[in-house]
């Protein structure tokens, strides 16, 4: 959808902002452009959109050489969020929204339709917010709507740059989390700039890890941070960066144990005896559908009934495909030793710490092999 051949751009002072630039972004794929000030990540993004224009090389979206089409309606057709939103304060925010689309001569009613749909999109109810002007907003709903009017017109590219770096960490997160699930929504061809390793690795399919005008390295984030392409990359990516791979690296039905398992409907002094003969002492408790119902002790079996009148509700859990970061946290959250893993209601099994050092450590070496984790024998990286 994106490709760059080649683009340099060089200022009349000298100064080499960009140097033989050449990468590709697929349709549908969010790329994250990331390095320290002054690398060339926003020159790079406004060469697209022919803000700037680069002193040699081609830029193609879509299969059209930029340089042939007319900046106005280029940039028509490119959605464009920037860190201060920029929103006219004298208009609402419904036609804020529909600002793009009534330039390019859709009707009033369907421009705000489109708006409105835009709008409940990004978690702002359009009855609500539609009236207000950016006044009436906070950082974060003015960076929501600024997200909104750029795809009010369905552009296939979205360029963002900074976009999430005005607001506080927290909200920062929301909308991070809230733009995830737009894009899963909406798969728009994303190019975001940001300083923020950690923004690039939760945010992209891919990331473009910049030095001094140049691409160091262009892979996943599980790669970048598990495997380093250069020194330098190495230190801009930080030593902590197998905590921060923790966030990429999702849960698999194989990292799991199985741990004793009662029925909700067993009666408790079978249990009992049972978790006795096997040494254990507790058990996951499943109804008959295999659905998690909680956890028992060997100790309260004593007490007689069936495993479902003493069984004690399950707090640590996690999603299979949630990233290990989350299971980590819901251990830390309850302090407990494991958490349980489902899928939907139906158990799985449990992931304990050591599992997950697995998971980490299977991980970073099926992509430097450029294999799945599922072809990684663990003996091979036990003693790496």
């Amino acid at each position: 959808m994106i490709r760059f051949e080649q683009v340099t751009k060089r200022y009349p002072d000298g100064t080499t902002a960009v140097d033989g630039l050449s990468f590709e972004v697929a349709e549908g794929e969010l790329v994250t452009l990331v390095g320290p000030s002054g690398c060339g990540k926003t020159t790079t993004m406004m060469m697209v959109n022919r803000l700037i224009e680069p002193t040699s090389g081609r830029i193609l979206v879509n299969g059209e050489d930029v340089a042939t089409v007319d900046p106005v309606l280029l940039r028509r057709r490119i959605g464009y969020v920037i860190q201060q939103v920029g929103l006219f304060p004298h208009r609402t925010v419904l036609d804020n929204t529909a600002t793009v689309p009534t330039l390019v001569g859709w009707k009033k009613a369907k421009a705000r339709a489109r708006a409105a749909e835009l709008l409940d999109l990004v978690g702002l109810d359009p009855k609500t917010y539609g009236p207000r002007y950016p006044e009436q907003l906070s950082g974060g709903q003015r960076q929501r709507v600024g997200v909104a009017r750029a795809l009010a017109a369905d552009p296939p590219v979205l360029l963002m740059d900074e976009p999430f770096g005005a607001v506080d960490p927290v909200v920062r997160e929301q909308l991070q989390d809230e733009f995830l699930r737009m894009q899963e929504a909406v798969r728009k061809t994303v190019l975001l700039v940001t300083h923020d390793i950690e923004e690039a690795v939760r945010l992209g399919d891919r990331i473009a890890v910049y030095g001094q005008g140049r691409i160091e390295q262009f892979d996943t984030p599980g790669a970048v941070l598990g495997t380093p392409a250069t020194p330098y990359v190495a230190e801009f990516v930080g030593a902590d960066r197998g905590l921060k791979r923790l966030s990429v690296t999702e849960i698999e039905a194989d990292d799991l144990e199985q741990p004793p398992i009662a029925r909700l409907d067993e009666p408790a002094a079978q249990a009992a005896a049972w978790l006795d003969a096997e040494g254990a002492r507790w058990a996951v408790v499943l109804d008959a559908a295999g659905d998690l119902h909680g956890w028992v002790g060997v100790d309260e079996l004593a007490a007689g009934g069936t495993v479902g009148d003493l069984a004690h509700r399950m707090n640590s859990w996690v999603p299979v495909g949630a990233p290990l970061k989350q299971a980590f946290g819901v251990m830390l959250q309850h302090d407990a030793g494991w958490v349980a893993v489902l899928e939907g209601p139906r158990f799985l099994g449990v992931l304990t710490p050591a599992k997950l050092h697995e998971a980490l450590r299977r991980s970073v070496d099926a992509d430097a092999r450029g294999v799945s984790r599922g072809q990684v024998d663990f003996d091979s990286v036990a003693d790496a």
